[in-house]
């Protein structure tokens, strides 16, 4: 495995977190959004990741990520009756994406501590490239 790799790998997780971390933006963005059509809510994203084998790549032995779909939920809308609403329906309703905003939080947490982790993995590889430059010194 060249020693290259290891930037690759850790830069598809770089980009598969971004993903993630912008459908957690987005999904607390709309969280409190509310429609008189209850077709219309928005719904929650959530990224899918798949992983890249080494068996795609002979003589590899990283296996990498990327995001092969971002999915809606299937939780139906949540009706909140409000009739002074001015986007209620004709019967006093109003309807909001059923977005959990602290399971939200975790998610960014966690997309947040994968990314930084996967940022040191590319500091520790390139120091110790550049390490291996200053032996001939």
């Amino acid at each position: 495995m060249s020693s290259f790799k290891v930037f690759d790998i850790a830069g598809s997780a770089l980009s598969a977190q971004s993903v993630r971390m912008n459908t957690v933006a987005s999904n607390l963005a709309n969280a409190n959004t509310v429609t008189g059509d209850k077709d219309k809510v928005y719904k929650a994203r959530y990224p899918v990741f798949e992983t890249v084998t080494a068996a795609a790549r002979p003589g590899d032995a990283g296996a990498a990520v990327r995001v092969t779909d971002v999915i809606e939920s299937e939780k139906p809308a949540l009706a909140r009756y409000e009739p002074g609403n001015p986007v209620a329906d004709a019967q006093g309703y109003v309807y909001a994406p059923d977005i959990n905003a602290v399971e939200q939080m975790v998610d960014m947490i966690a997309a947040s501590r994968s990314y930084q982790n996967n940022i040191e993995v590319m500091n520790s590889s390139k120091e110790m490239l550049l390490a291996t430059l200053r032996l001939g010194q």
